[in-house]
């Protein structure tokens, strides 16, 4: 046997090693199939980062005027809700093309899916159709919010109710939807309604106002829904809402940054953007007014610090399944900043499309 031949080999059987471990290493083949999804609302695409790199790797084309995005537990299906057609469309996670489009009731905005991926629920904003009273122009009396049935691809009801909605959240156990009835409507609806998804019905409602939008939920150690952290634009800030009592608990300002400029924000509010950390420790919130992330932990809600940010006009964010990365959708200078969670660090900025605007986890299959 010639030593070339040898060499070859001992190389083969190092690469099979290599190959076994990297096999058999659930955290490296989950890292290898992540992707950030991030959604460009002036823009006709979709643009797909990978966060080992922070780099764009892919585009999904075509799409117009795309509001909210979810993936398929198991990452075979991304779902959006275009505006331009008032539809929800369904991606194949393998082709990146449009397999369906599913009618909406109305004008769709953020969209979110249970756990088991079952159940799509899609926020209806108020339809600006009414044409009784030309040349004025009225809304339609109600929106709400669109079941979508997984399975069947259909709608299977709309569930409705006063105001506009811009934002909801499906709870962590699956078992609530977490409703803002706050685009449109005038005067504002100024409520919160939860939906129960074993009945998709209105279970209660609470009187807030503003209306909350956005919002994130935290859970109790048994799954269940803990808090409610209700985004109050106009403030710059939030408010925390006890789901058991249904009670407002706290309202918080985002304080300012000294020496930072503040950014002109522009419609619809100075702070969009909130996640509750996978692991529960921390709640991060955007802020348009002056381009930055901000933390608080949890359970406490207690200032924990800020990331000013390159970007401007930070308006969604999306976080890692680890708990350690956050992606900031900076509107206003198309890119995303990525930020250290632990140093509360801004890292990296990545160019995508024009305006991006909701941003998601993917599972690539």
């Amino acid at each position: 046997m010639s030593s070339r031949h040898m060499f070859r080999l001992g190389m083969a059987a190092l690469a099979g090693i290599a190959l076994g471990a990297l096999s058999t290493s659930p955290g490296a083949a989950q890292s290898a199939k992540m992707r950030i999804l991030q959604t460009n609302f002036a823009g006709d695409s979709i643009h797909i980062i990978d966060p080992a790199t922070n780099k764009v790797v892919g585009q999904i084309m075509g799409i117009e005027a795309v509001h909210g995005i979810t993936a398929a537990p198991d990452g075979s299906r991304i779902y959006i809700s275009e505006e331009a057609d008032n539809t929800l469309d369904v991606i194949d996670g393998k082709t990146l093309r449009i397999t369906k489009k599913i009618p909406l009731s109305g004008n769709p905005n953020l969209i979110d899916i249970t756990p088991d991926g079952k159940r799509i629920y899609v926020a209806i904003a108020l339809s600006w159709t009414d044409l009784s009273q030309f040349p004025q122009v009225k809304a339609q009396p109600s929106g709400g919010v669109d079941v979508i049935d997984t399975t069947s691809l259909q709608k299977i009801k709309t569930i409705a109710m006063p105001g506009g909605v811009h934002d909801l959240n499906v709870t962590p156990d699956g078992k609530y939807v977490i409703v803002g009835n706050a685009r449109g409507s005038k005067p504002p609806a100024a409520v919160m309604t939860v939906v129960d998804t074993a009945k998709n019905e209105i279970a209660w409602t609470m009187p807030m106002n503003p209306s909350p939008s956005p919002m994130a939920v935290s859970k109790n150690p048994d799954g269940s829904t803990r808090s409610i952290f209700a985004q109050n634009g106009r403030e710059n800030g939030f408010q925390v809402v006890d789901f058991a009592t249904r009670k407002i608990t706290n309202s918080i300002k985002l304080p300012d940054i000294t020496g930072q400029d503040q950014n002109p924000f522009g419609p619809p509010a100075g702070s969009h953007g909130i996640a509750v950390t996978p692991d529960q420790k921390t709640l991060l919130v955007n802020s348009r007014l002056n381009s930055a992330l901000y933390f608080y932990s949890l359970p406490d809600v207690k200032f924990l610090g800020v990331a000013t940010l390159g970007g401007k006009g930070a308006g969604w964010l999306t976080v890692t399944p680890d708990s350690k990365t956050a992606y900031v959708a900076n509107e206003h200078t198309n890119n995303d900043s990525v930020v250290d969670i632990k140093t509360m660090k801004e890292t990296a900025r990545i160019p995508v499309g024009f305006a991006p605007a909701r941003n998601t986890v993917w599972m690539q299959p």
